[in-house]
């Protein structure tokens, strides 16, 4: 079968190595569609790792995928059934042919429909899981800073649940362009207006009752505490701070140093139920509740994935999200 590894700084390898054989209790999945998150370039493809870390682990780093079910050893789940499927944190990432799934770590998609937009409700149902830690709601002004695919995720979502304003924060147009489509009511560009003053004007110098860290930034992250409402706002927090190397970053004291608010982390891939939310998204986009799928702005092949991540982290063509097919 086909598989991918990251063989030195920024270089992919496809290579073709043994098919893995299933335990009982688990499925092979003929895996068709993967797509790109922001966390496999920030803590994987992006930074340059010591040299005795190359090669990195085949198939990573790779989470969203999806595929063909071509072999079942558990009730489940049944040949033939598509299915979005989470790699195992300790075996293979997701970018290789064949896949062993578990049915804790497998969502069920529909028969029909492109495949490669199913896949989308695997990152927007992490969302879900976090919008869930929100609280109410109905009727209250939202935040999301960043607009990639999770914030663009928590402003679709938080629309579709009632906000009564959703503001989306991004340096890219066209990504904040998006985020009207997808239900903001209101849009900031930081490098073109002042977003401390454009906060103050739309929530009456009050803040908001809920923001969201959706970049995975410092700068990002103060702002969520900058502009809470100090009267029971909520700051969830989705994005994963790098750091210096430790997870380190700068925190601006006065800005977070508020006695009303409730400061929430989210990690839905860490939750006790890792695909429940996954498969809730998945059900939400058959009843046209949502569809994820419109994020997908780009297509390439398996052999391509070298390019297919140099054009998510350097976010070329106006990408909002690329899917590689074999």
């Amino acid at each position: 079968m086909k598989a991918a590894r990251i063989s030195a700084p920024k270089t992919w390898e496809v290579m073709d190595i043994e098919t893995p054989a299933i335990q009982d209790g688990q499925c092979l999945i003929k895996l068709e569609t993967w797509s790109v998150c922001g966390s496999d370039i920030r803590h994987g493809y992006g930074p340059v790792h010591p040299e005795e870390e190359y090669p990195m682990r085949m198939g990573g780093p790779c989470h969203e995928c999806a595929g063909t079910i071509v072999e079942s050893r558990t009730d489940e789940f049944q040949v033939g059934q598509r299915v979005i499927v989470l790699p195992s944190q300790a075996t293979t990432g997701g970018l290789v042919e064949y896949l062993p799934g578990t049915p804790d770590r497998m969502a069920l998609i529909p028969d029909e429909g492109d495949i490669a937009e199913w896949v989308m409700c695997q990152p927007s149902g992490t969302v879900l899981y976090s919008c869930q830690k929100m609280g109410t709601i109905l009727g209250r002004t939202v935040v999301v800073f960043g607009q990639g695919s999770i914030g663009l995720s928590f402003t679709a979502i938080t629309a579709r649940a009632g906000a009564r304003k959703v503001i989306a924060v991004d340096p890219e147009d066209n990504r904040l362009e998006f985020a009207k489509r997808f239900g903001a009511t209101y849009t900031i560009n930081p490098t073109k207006e002042n977003l401390d003053e454009a906060m103050a004007e739309l929530t009456g110098g009050e803040g908001a009752e809920i923001t969201v860290e959706a970049a995975g930034y410092p700068d990002s992250l103060n702002n969520t505490f900058k502009h809470v409402s100090s009267n029971d706002g909520r700051v969830i927090i989705f994005g994963i701070q790098e750091g210096g190397g430790d997870g380190t970053i700068p925190l601006v004291f006065r800005s977070m140093f508020k006695e009303g608010i409730t400061v929430v982390p989210t990690q839905g891939a860490a939750s006790a139920d890792a695909i429940d939310h996954i498969q809730t998204m998945v059900e939400l986009k058959q009843r046209g509740w949502w569809d994820p799928g419109e994020m997908v702005t780009h297509r390439m092949n398996f052999d391509d994935v070298n390019a297919a991540y140099d054009m998510y982290e350097n976010i070329e063509d106006d990408v909002v999200k690329v899917v590689m097919n074999m």
